[in-house]
This record gives structure tokens, C-alpha cells and sequence, in this order.
């Protein structure tokens, strides 16, 4: 990591993670069945950098995937609009039946902020960063990839986040088409109010035909 940046190693700081996530997948990915590929940005300090499962925080591993983890409890604000996205398609069975869901950079990043605390970060909030974590991005999805993703269409969450995959799609040609949809988390903080047209949007797009 550059300076003022670090990871947050779940797999490695909380020994229960790797038990909820044995159960999580063990659930909803035990068949051999091809899905469609959603990508993130980098799991956040709250959601998949405690459960090791993409946008998914403690509450809703509980409440929506019946999974609980008892040694702690988080909160993350893309989870509730994400669980309300696998709602509105069919549920977490058949959602997680039809997508596969991760990100470039596996692991939470946090950065160094004046205040002396330690925020939220993504991979490309620095050139540096990006930098250094490019070649180790196109390795993960390339290894996404061999566990059974289409890659004729996949759906990558955040406009940002869009413009730096197609740098590592352009440099690695890993996938023939991109369709882009706004993040979870830019909407629950930005676009409240539309929340519900957001949606009507992603389900309509996860549910075209690739």
C-alpha cells in the first residue's frame, strides 16, 4: 500500500468470518451453475470487510440470509439499498442463483484522513493506489472469472468505478461488454428520494437477457 493507505484483513483479524462465509456460499453457490457477474469497488470497513461477502453487512446477513454473526455487529449504508435490490428481484435464493457478486480489490481499504482517523477508501482514490493494486485487480478477476461468470455482459456499480475497469478491461480484455449502474451507497446518500426508481433501474437491467 502507499503511504497513508492500508487493507483491512477480515480473513486474518476476525476468525468468524471465514465461518459465516463457509455458510453464506456453502447456501446460495453449492451447484456448478453459471451466473451473471456484478462488480463493486472494494469491500467497505462495514459490510464485506467484517463478513467477507460483497455488500452485505451483519444486519442483513441475519435478517435476509438467516446467517448470524455473533462476535460483532455492523451497519453498512450499501447494503440496505443492495438487500433491497435482492428484494425486489425474487429474493436472496433466486438472486443469488442467477448473479455472482465481488470486487477487483478484495479487500477492504482504509486511507489516512487530517483529522488523524481512518475512512473509508477506494482503489482509485490515488493514482498510486491504483497503480499498485492494478495488476493485482486483473489477477482476482481473472481467477472471478474461472469460478463461472458470463463475460459477454457484466454490471459494474459506481460510474467511477466503470472508468477504471475499462482501464484494466482494455489492458487484460476480460469482458466484451460493460453496463454501468450508479452505486449503492451514491444512492442511498444522494438520491434517497429516488431510491425506488434506482430499483425499478437495476432490476430491469439484471434481468435482460446477455
Amino acid at each position: 500500500m502507499p503511504e497513508n493507505f492500508k487493507v483491512i484483513n477480515p480473513f486474518m483479524e476476525l476468525p468468524e468470518t471465514q465461518v459465516v462465509m463457509d455458510r453464506f456460499y456453502t447456501k446460495y453457490y453449492n451447484d456448478t451453475k453459471k451466473r451473471k457477474f456484478i462488480i463493486g469497488i472494494n469491500p467497505s470497513r462495514h459490510g464485506a470487510g467484517v463478513t467477507g461477502i460483497p455488500f452485505t453487512d451483519t444486519k442483513r446477513l441475519e435478517s435476509v440470509c438467516g446467517i448470524k454473526m455473533k462476535s460483532i455487529r455492523t451497519h453498512e449504508v450499501s447494503s440496505v439499498f443492495f438487500y433491497d435490490v435482492v428484494k425486489a428481484y425474487g429474493g436472496p435464493q433466486r438472486f443469488y442463483s442467477d448473479f455472482y457478486v465481488n470486487s477487483p480489490f478484495t479487500l477492504a481499504i482504509t486511507m489516512l484522513a487530517k483529522s488523524g482517523n481512518w475512512l473509508n477508501a477506494n482503489y482509485y482514490d490515488s493514482k498510486a493506489l491504483f497503480d499498485s493494486t492494478k495488476e493485482y485487480m486483473i489477477d482476482s478477476l481473472r481467477k472471478h472469472i474461472e469460478m463461472g461468470v458470463y463475460t459477454s455482459e457484466v454490471y459494474i456499480l459506481g460510474v467511477k468505478n466503470a472508468k477504471f475497469i475499462q482501464k484494466l478491461n482494455d489492458e487484460a480484455n476480460l469482458f466484451n461488454k460493460m453496463v454501468v449502474l450508479e452505486h449503492p451507497r451514491y444512492i442511498q446518500q444522494y438520491k434517497y428520494k429516488e431510491r425506488e426508481l434506482y430499483i425499478d433501474k437495476y432490476v430491469n437491467a439484471l434481468t435482460s437477457e446477455i
